[in-house]
């Protein structure tokens, strides 16, 4: 500048040397002068005027890029949900993106890209030119710098201030940066539509595959999308204008010498086979029970932007395959008014849950009608509804195994005999069970078995297999109401916080459950003892491949390994179940040893079948959302679900079988099932005290307020009917 004063004022010197002939000549000097001289004032105020605040280009590869939070399957090569705001991106090193698609990038963006310094002046010429000849304004010239600025720093709008800041800070971010080096954090960024930024999350996109796999026909078709993603989208009514221009992209290359001429025959005869337009996540409930998590723990915007990794416990395979029986088993259960259905697999060893549906179908519509207007829980189907995790419903028959356990914790064993006949267990009524209401205005309460069937003595080995009622009653009395919660607890059942509110008619499912929890606590039977809550993260990455956070659980003990083995024996005899159930009932696999319990609620609002093997637990759920009645019981519409399910388990596992209970010796005899010789028949209370069934000294029995009602109810039976003669021979397959 000062260079250039220096020389101005020397022509004004030679200037006043002229003769005054020239003193118009002089004039309109001085004026060009000046207003040459201002003119590059100006130029210099609107440099500094719009670049003073430019950010530091030095400072552009700690740019913060906004990444989404991916949720994986267990093996980490299916994308179950990718949780994004306006931007969903992976970034991929340099070397794992395809050439083809940096070669098409190149040809159809910025052929010079590796000759220029930022700003193509050879390029802005030639496009002025074709402007000019054209009439009209429809050739751009900027450079992949340009652009990459332009998405970065600035906005599309087109002002003199931008483009200047554009040029400036495009000349200073090649002047410090390598070629590479731009042109991955440009592939890395660009929009190709469909909120897919960056040249991986657009290959996973639009072809199902990484960007390093890209054909030459298929990366000429992102390039197309570049300029204008939504026009050319390939989902919409601009296809044969995409398909053009990645044929004249293609042309490009074979003149740019990235491609010779039979691999442009090849590419532009290529059939493409677009990613079919799918819900953009699998395994919905299951992903919305992890994302909770998620943002409970980072929060949402974390999520959305800082490239988070999630690999869960899914196993996608076995999920896929669920939701197909699922769906099958739906055309069957509609026509017994049961309009929803869930789901859930834990590998008990690990806590890691396998599988979970939470309704039939997420994207479902709900009905009846409007049912959606009303208040929560007035339809017969809500898809949205995750039952597997939040449902809470009443468990039915499912829940006797914790009962059963606590009794078996205190003495009691498998061979154990107590009394299948009419019983009144309600102390204000009368003994003959035939009292509706006591003086107090309360219902007696005399349950009854599924078929209205007394069967006199009893193991609680069969009673338990044959689902029997009455007995369930009373070991659960025999075990105790709060001591079973307890158990039921300690083994991973969350619900069931207000002791007081139940009765005996708990054993019956009288409270409310979900099935995610009934699953899990079914496993600490399955790994005899020890629980480890549901597991549904294996591990997550930060977008630099670091572990933040991984599942390392440890299981605890919760229940005693002979109780365990002693619920695994009985809950897998099929030989005691058949009476009921029939020998080749749904819950038998021949050649394989299963566990497992169906639970229907009184008036089938709930149908149950929950079960499991020494490395799967499985339960399945059947009903309506809106808690009214089906017309079918747990084993005719849970278990089908149930068993082909758990049938895919058995098929891809090695056979495991349960380890058999220890011989229980030096124990009170009556709770072996060993009765005295007493020529009058006697109810277990007669025997025991049950507050201490262990003791082998006979109590007088008189003690327990039960002991009268059970022991008019034995005497009641024996009168009209001989307790040895057996029932009558089940059918084959008998539905309970």
């Amino acid at each position: 500048m000062k260079h250039f004063l220096d020389s101005v004022k020397k022509i004004l010197k030679k200037i006043k040397n002229y003769d005054n002939k020239w003193g118009v000549a002089k004039t309109i000097g001085k004026y060009v002068l000046f207003a040459f001289l201002a003119f590059c004032i100006f130029i210099l105020f609107l440099f500094f005027y719009y670049t003073y605040d430019l950010p530091r280009p030095e400072k552009f590869g700690e740019s913060p890029i906004i990444q989404s939070t991916k949720i994986y399957d267990r093996t980490g090569k299916v994308l179950l949900y990718d949780i994004y705001g306006e931007e969903k991106r992976e970034i991929v090193s340099f070397d794992k993106i395809s050439d083809n698609l940096k070669h098409a990038v190149l040809a159809s963006e910025d052929a010079r890209f590796y000759q220029h310094g930022g700003i193509d002046f050879e390029s802005i010429m030639r496009s002025i030119l074709i402007d000019l000849k054209l009439q009209s304004a429809s050739q751009g010239a900027s450079t992949i710098t340009q652009q990459l600025i332009r998405s970065v720093y600035l906005t599309n709008q087109k002002t003199l201030s931008r483009k200047i800041r554009e040029i400036v800070l495009s000349i200073e971010l090649e002047r410090r940066y390598s070629k590479d080096q731009i042109f991955n954090w440009y592939l890395n960024q660009i929009p190709f539509g469909k909120n897919a930024y960056g040249a991986e999350a657009a290959t996973q996109t639009y072809f199902n595959k990484p960007a390093s796999d890209l054909s030459l026909a298929e990366a000429a078709v992102l390039t197309a999308l570049i300029p204008a993603p939504s026009y050319y989208s390939p989902y919409g009514s601009h296809k044969d204008q995409l398909l053009q221009k990645k044929n004249y992209i293609l042309e490009r290359e074979k003149q740019l010498g990235y491609i010779n001429q039979t691999q442009l025959k090849e590419a532009k005869d290529e059939i493409l086979n677009f990613a079919t337009i799918t819900s953009p996540i699998k395994a919905p409930h299951f992903v919305m029970y992890v994302q909770q998590y998620l943002e409970d723990q980072y929060g949402d915007e974390f999520l959305k932007q800082k490239g988070l990794k999630v690999y869960t416990s899914l196993d996608w395979d076995l999920q896929d395959y669920a939701e197909q029986v699922v769906k099958d088993a739906d055309k069957t259960n509609l026509k017994f008014k049961a309009n929803n259905t869930a789901l859930v697999v834990i590998d008990p060893k690990t806590g890691e849950i396998l599988s979970l549906i939470g309704s039939k179908d997420y994207f479902g519509t709900s009905y009846p009608k409007g049912c959606d207007q009303k208040a929560s829980g007035s339809c017969l189907f809500d898809p949205q509804y995750d039952v597997a995790t939040i449902g809470q419903r009443q468990p039915g028959s499912s829940f006797k195994p914790f009962v059963y356990a606590t009794a078996f914790k205190k003495g009691y064993t498998p061979s154990t005999l107590v009394w299948d006949v009419k019983t009144e267990f309600n102390p204000n009524c009368s003994m003959d069970g035939n009292q509706e209401k006591d003086q107090y205005g309360l219902k007696c309460y005399h349950p009854q078995d599924y078929d209205g069937r007394y069967r006199g003595i009893i193991s609680l080995r069969n009673a338990l297999d044959q689902s029997l009622n009455i007995p369930a009653v009373q070991v659960l009395y025999l075990a105790g109401l709060r001591d079973s919660i307890q158990t039921a607890h300690e083994m991973g059942i969350t619900t069931l916080n207000d002791p007081d509110s139940y009765g005996l008619s708990l054993v019956l499912g009288g409270g409310e459950v979900n099935l995610l929890d009934m699953t899990s606590a079914y496993g600490v039977f399955a790994t005899e003892g020890q629980k480890i809550p549901p597991v549904s993260i294996l591990k997550i990455e930060d977008s630099q491949g670091n572990i933040i956070e991984e599942n390392k659980r440890q299981s605890t003990k919760v229940l005693d390994t002979q109780v365990a083995r002693q619920i695994n024996n009985v809950l897998s005899d099929n030989n005691a179940r058949a009476p009921i159930f029939g020998v080749n009932n749904p819950l038998h696999f021949d050649k394989y040893q299963v566990a497992a319990k169906t639970g229907t609620t009184q008036y089938f609002n709930d149908g149950w079948t929950m079960g499991y093997t020494p490395f799967a637990s499985l339960g399945v759920w059947v009903g309506n959302n809106d808690n009214s009645s089906t017309t079918n019981e747990g084993i005719g519409l849970a278990a089908p679900i149930w068993h082909k399910v758990m049938q895919k388990l058995l098929e891809t596992h090695p056979a495991e079988n349960f380890t058999p209970p220890s011989l229980v010796e030096n124990l009170n005899p009556i709770l072996l099932g060993q009765l005295p010789a007493d020529p009058a028949p006697h109810s277990i209370l007669y025997y025991i005290d049950k507050n201490n069934p262990l003791n082998t000294s006979y109590p007088n029995p008189n003690t327990d307020p039960m002991y009268p009602f059970w022991e008019a109810a034995v005497q009641n039976y024996t009168n009209y009917t001989n307790p040895t003669t057996p029932p009558a021979t089940p059918p084959a397959n008998p539905t309970p």
